[in-house]
Formats: C-alpha cells, structure tokens, sequence
C-alpha cells in the first residue's frame, strides 16, 4: 500500500462512491478503481462492501481509513520539518465560514492578525446545509461550522474544536404582545407565523423540537437562510424566527426572548484535517479565533 492508496480510501469512506472521490481528487474513476485494487490485494479481508447504490468500508476498511488519517499526519508533518516552512509565522491562512459566524469572527480576526509578520487570512462564506461543512475541508484550512448543541458530532475524517455555544432566541418586533414575556415556552409561540432557515441546515431541528413540545404544527411563512434578511422580515411583522444571540447584529425593531422548553443552542466549531495545524500559521489563526470567541461571549456580558 502507498499514500495515495490510503487518501482513496479514507476518501471513499466520507464521499461514498468511486465517481465523487475521482470528482474530489481531480482523477478519473478508473484510475480510482485501479488504486482500490491494488490496495484490497494487498489485504487478507475485504476493505469495501456495496450498501444499495453506495459503496462503504467494511470494518477492515474502516479501521485502515482511521490509520490512514494518522499517517497523513505524520507524512504532512514529515514534510514539513523544513523549518523555513514550519515555523514560518506568515503565511496565507485560509478559513470559511458560514454567514452569521464570518459577520461576527471575520473582523475580529482581521484586527487581532494585523500585526506585521503573522498570518494572512483568506476568507471565504459558505452557507451550506450541515452535512456539507466537513468536505470543505478538503479545500480550506479552518472551516466554521455550526451544528446543533444535541445533533451528531462532527465525523472522524475531520477534527472538531468547539469556539461557542451559543443560545437561540426568539426574534420578534418590539412592539409584539409576547414581548412583554421575559422567557417563552413552546406554547407561546406555536400559533405565531414562522420565518425559518430551509431544510438541512441546523436550525430547523429547533423548529421541530418546538412543534412537537406544542403538540402542533408550527405555519412556516418564509425560508430565509441569510439572518440580516430574517431580521428585517421579523421587523416588517412578517412572523417570528429563531435567532443566534451573539453572532447576528442587534436591530433596533427586534427583541430577542430567551425561549425554554426545548434545546435551542447551537455550537459554533472550528473544523480542519489534522494535517494542516502542522503549519503554525494555522495554529496561530485557530488561537485567534478563540481569543475571538472568548470576546463575542464578553460583549453579551
């Protein structure tokens, strides 16, 4: 087995069939296919097994993908034991986030790595459904993710550090007869009309949590993913939202009430492929991005 036979595999184990891995690496899926090959005659048990349409890793596979992630590691860091490199503080540093979380870490990070000699941030939004941040790090180094405080962790092919976990309030204009409440229940808000997120992204697992612990149906008005926008449809009396809140910017129309009954809470994490933390450049970012969450959680103080 090689290098390159082990990234296919571990790969293969994320994406799920030998197109998306060829799509993935830029190669053709009978070049993949070849490389499969070769690795299983090399193995006494079976590395892969068709389930349905999908072609996932047995347990053999499974445990060899986990390795595999350790020797990429190790190959990365191999590598780069060049000290012009390793321990160059500088450097382009590439970090991803989606819209709430680039709103509020994104300059913080730009003030707290102006320093000359440090790092060069590079910043990208990407708003994806949740399922789809870990791929992203196969083309950026730091990546911010959020997920819901009770949703599944993150997969093994990516390591996962926590910066927030942050409350979900409710949003609602000020001058709305529920605003008078200091906290809500499920059954204050089940009858209002609802702005959401689309399906797949995390907060609509909230909006369910409350329709079931109201025993009803919530009337879901409008599916705006992009929180500002939410903000000014609250405003404008187009439903209730649910709303991070410390990420997303205060608006003068809107208050936010605490809601109880349910989980709502949402963490905020770094992710990236450990490989790339061998650069100290990526160490220093992800140590900003801390001391950045650590001052998003002092302004609500």
């Amino acid at each position: 087995m090689d290098e390159r036979q082990l990234r296919i595999l571990r790969e293969l184990g994320e994406l799920g069939s030998v197109t998306a891995v060829a799509e993935a690496l830029l190669v053709t899926p009978s070049a993949i296919s070849q490389q499969l090959r070769l690795l299983q005659r090399a193995m006494p048990v079976p590395l892969t097994e068709r389930q349905g349409r999908r072609l996932a890793l047995t347990d053999a596979g499974q445990a060899l993908a986990d390795a595999a992630i350790e020797v990429e590691t190790a190959l990365a860091r191999a590598r780069h034991t060049v000290a012009e490199f390793v321990d160059r503080p500088d450097g382009e540093v590439s970090v991803a986030a989606f819209h709430s979380a680039g709103s509020a870490f994104f300059p913080l990070l730009l003030r707290g790595l102006a320093a000359p000699g440090g790092p060069r941030p590079a910043f990208a939004d990407e708003d994806v459904p949740q399922a789809d941040f870990p791929p992203l790090t196969r083309e950026y180094d730091l990546v911010l993710a959020h997920r819901l405080e009770h949703a599944p962790s993150w997969p093994r092919t990516v390591t996962a550090t926590t910066l927030l976990r942050e409350p979900l309030d409710v949003a609602m204009p000020a001058d709305h007869p529920l605003a008078v409440k200091r906290r809500l229940v499920p059954r204050d808000v089940a009858d209002q009309p609802w702005i959401t997120v689309h399906d797949g992204f995390p907060l609509m697992a909230t909006i369910e949590a409350i329709a079931t612990a109201a025993g009803q149906r919530l009337h879901l008005a409008h599916r705006i993913n992009e929180f500002a926008v939410v903000a000014e449809a609250v405003a404008a009396g187009g439903g209730l939202a649910l709303m991070p809140r410390w990420t997303t910017r205060p608006h003068p129309a809107l208050v936010l009430k605490p809601l109880t009954g349910v989980r709502a809470r949402r963490h905020i994490d770094a992710l990236y492929r450990p490989e790339r933390t061998a650069r100290k450049a990526v160490r220093t970012v992800l140590a900003e991005l801390h001391r950045a969450a650590d001052a998003i959680r002092r302004q609500d103080r």
